[in-house]
């Protein structure tokens, strides 16, 4: 049952027994899995020395994501929500194990990726599917609250969790951390275990063949619509594989170890919770001048943080604003595109928007080729260019300007 018998506050989230037991089950995983990055990332550096291997794993990564992610929405759809994230988180414990295995037994690489791919299916499926189940979990007045405190326990994840293992490989291999991320994951597979289905769903209506067409149809003819979505390709492509970047300028240029690379992104999404905190409290009724300021703002702090790399405290204030900034974008550009979209067809054209995110894996085997190629450094100042070049592309399109909202604001 979704209400508990006393009257809680119906618009924070918390407060719902079932959300507090999804989101504290669910948040020491989120930390687990960006130690878990920390860790791949470092570890497939130091045995390889190869760039492009490097934007291989992160391609294996990050690309099940774009492919898979609709199989996970219609399982949403289909299945009981609660059983399916259960089972998803599950695999990806499985997988997890297999990978800490492969690098306590070091082998060919090509396993290793092709265990983290089967690995990034799982959460590719357990991502959507764990989008749609917020919504079973607490009242439509506290959903807002529910969103804004998922999108928190993101960023708290990847404050935490590079630090926690930029902690442990400096005197311990990081196959054991694997293994206690295995087990957080099981620990929240357990926590959704324990929850009941939620509010009763009507039964899935299969959606009429021509519903894709439709959305189709509309981005293709709303200039605004098509401008918002041809603003997200450059940045996601090539500004947020940043992540991919920073530990080969750190291995090359600032001559640190795992402590730095995990530090660096810490401080990044330190910054991103910090923009996450400022658009839940502060509504935002210029979002057309705040999306491409923002987004101006991301590219400069980028260009920033490639010039100042070898200065630390400058390094890592340019890491924290980039943080800030791409958040701020983030965050807006979604936003833009739901005050633009009519209802009915808000549902589709929001699930193209969110396919952006699958262009960053491109971003990521492009840039290490050129570090490859050309040098770490290189492929930095190749990512803020890029970005700032895609600001002064878009800086006279007037309607994504005088894109405004009466104060609402959504979460990324």
């Amino acid at each position: 049952m979704l209400l508990t018998s006393k009257k809680p506050s119906p618009s924070f989230a918390l407060f719902w027994r079932p959300f507090r037991i999804y989101w504290g089950g669910t948040l020491p995983a989120r930390i687990g899995e960006w130690a878990d990055f920390i860790v791949l990332n470092w570890a497939v550096l130091q045995l390889s020395r190869s760039p492009l291997d490097l934007g291989v794993l992160n391609v294996c990564r990050l690309l099940p994501i774009f492919l898979f992610s609709w199989l996970g929405g219609v399982l949403a759809d289909r299945l009981p929500r609660r059983q399916v994230l259960a089972a998803s988180l599950l695999g990806m414990a499985g997988s997890t194990l297999a990978i800490a295995w492969l690098l306590h037994e070091p082998s060919s690489l090509i396993w290793l990726f092709a265990a983290v791919f089967v690995r990034s299916v799982f959460m590719a499926i357990e991502t959507a599917v764990r989008n749609a189940y917020i919504a079973d979990l607490v009242p439509g007045a506290a959903l807002s609250s529910a969103i804004s405190l998922h999108t928190a326990a993101l960023h708290i994840g990847k404050m935490f969790g590079p630090a926690a293992a930029g902690w442990w490989l400096a005197s311990m291999d990081g196959a054991p951390l694997l293994v206690v991320y295995s087990a957080l994951l099981i620990a929240a597979a357990l926590a959704v275990s324990s929850l009941e289905d939620g509010r009763p769903r009507r039964p899935a209506v299969r959606p009429a063949e021509g519903d894709k067409g439709e959305a189709i149809r509309y981005i293709r003819d709303t200039p605004l619509i098509r401008a918002l979505l041809a603003l997200s390709l450059i940045p996601m492509t090539f500004g947020f594989a940043y992540s991919a970047v920073t530990p080969l300028l750190v291995d090359a240029f600032a001559k640190g170890d795992a402590g730095d690379f995990a530090l660096l992104l810490s401080v990044s999404s330190a910054g991103a919770l910090l923009g996450t905190a400022w658009l839940s409290f502060r509504p935002v009724e210029a979002v057309g001048k705040w999306l491409i300021v923002s987004l101006l703002a991301f590219s400069l702090s980028l260009l920033l943080w490639i010039v100042s790399f070898e200065h630390q405290l400058l390094c890592l204030a340019a890491m924290a604003l980039a943080g800030l900034t791409g958040q701020l974008y983030r965050t807006l550009c979604r936003l833009a595109v739901q005050l633009t979209v009519p209802d009915q067809l808000r549902g589709r054209i929001m699930s193209i928007a969110l396919m952006d995110r699958g262009f960053i894996p491109l971003g990521t085997l492009l840039l290490t080729a050129i570090a490859e190629y050309a040098g770490a450094k290189t492929a930095g100042y190749a990512m803020g260019w890029l970005c700032l070049l895609c600001v002064l592309a878009f800086w006279r399109r007037k309607e994504l300007w005088n894109i405004s909202t009466g104060g609402r604001t959504w979460n990324d």
